[in-house]
């Protein structure tokens, strides 16, 4: 199969001239096929990053599938990346994959965990696999990668998903972090996930407020507490070295439409590669190009698309 199975963009300038960035989607039902290559365009086109986008791919095709749980190609571009944003669900790899982001993830670099990263693998074919710890059920290396890494894995939902949709409260402690600068505004369709006591001494940014519909004026849920919804950690793996972390349980395609949490992703991106005092409020967040999200659900991603059709 010659063409290529994953999507690249140069930054042309900005303050993340010479920074990589790579992109890992493949979820069963938040469209990150969709979301991680808006992103991407963002990060490239207006504020100056190398990015590379990965899909889940159906190896008979050559087609996006994001069912297809076995199979990321390009994940070898990690061990030159400068920071990973993830966004995948119940992915089983083949080791030689699964060793990229096990890499990364031990090596000190920084990580961005959307949405379901908090649950990412799930192992039922390989249970002897030296990364089957990384299963978000794991026993003895609690809650896999979501918990130990990011700082939680899947718990449930804690608003009615798909009737209940997420306003986002800045926590007042955090208020001043530099991830918040020009974030003040963060609606999305998706359910606030429920979450226990997080991993890593982490330091909250945003609360999720359940609401009682699927609009931003509708009312908060009465009764109804809320729960973390965007923090921040540090995580040291095997090698001994710190990664900074930052994990948000919103991010479908669908939420992205929100300018703020775009920002607030944005700016984590800064914040992660140490570049906080570059984050401005004022350098764009908008889409680079249409941008027109298909809602969440199993099975409604768009069939038959490829690579090139992001490009």
């Amino acid at each position: 199969m010659d063409e290529q199975l994953w999507l690249e963009f140069k930054g042309t300038a900005g303050p993340g001239l010479g920074r990589r960035i790579v992109l890992v989607s493949g979820d069963e039902e938040y469209r990150s096929e969709e979301a991680l290559p808006m992103l991407a365009k963002i990060l490239s086109a207006h504020h100056g990053f190398d990015c590379t986008v990965l899909f889940a791919i159906n190896p008979g095709t050559g087609e996006i599938d994001p069912d297809c749980q076995t199979n990321i190609p390009g994940l070898d571009v990690l061990d030159s990346a400068d920071l990973m944003i993830i966004f995948v669900r119940f992915r089983e790899l083949p080791d030689e994959q699964m060793k990229h982001i096990v890499d990364y993830v031990n090596s000190g670099r920084p990580i961005i965990g959307l949405r379901t990263a908090t649950h990412a693998f799930q192992y039922s074919r390989n249970t002897d696999s030296p990364y089957a710890r990384y299963d978000c059920t794991n026993e003895e290396f609690e809650g896999g990668f979501g918990r130990q890494v990011l700082g939680e894995t899947w718990v449930d939902h804690h608003g009615h998903h798909g009737f209940e949709s997420t306003r986002a409260l800045i926590n007042p402690s955090s208020k001043d972090h530099p991830i918040l600068r020009g974030v003040t505004d963060v609606w999305g369709t998706t359910d606030v996930y429920a979450t226990g006591e997080l991993t890593g001494d982490p330091q909250v940014l945003l609360d999720g407020q359940v609401l009682t519909g699927m609009n931003p004026g509708d009312d908060p849920k009465p009764n109804t507490p809320t729960m973390p919804i965007a923090w921040i950690k540090d995580y040291t793996g095997d090698e001994g070295k710190a990664s900074r972390v930052f994990c948000t349980t919103m991010g479908a395609a669908t939420d992205l439409l929100s300018a703020d949490l775009r920002r607030l992703v944005i700016n984590a991106a800064y914040w992660g590669l140490r570049m906080e005092d570059s984050i401005d409020p004022g350098r764009s967040v908008e889409p680079a190009g249409p941008y027109e999200p298909t809602e969440f659900g199993f099975g409604t991603y768009i069939k038959g698309r490829r690579v090139s059709d992001y490009r």
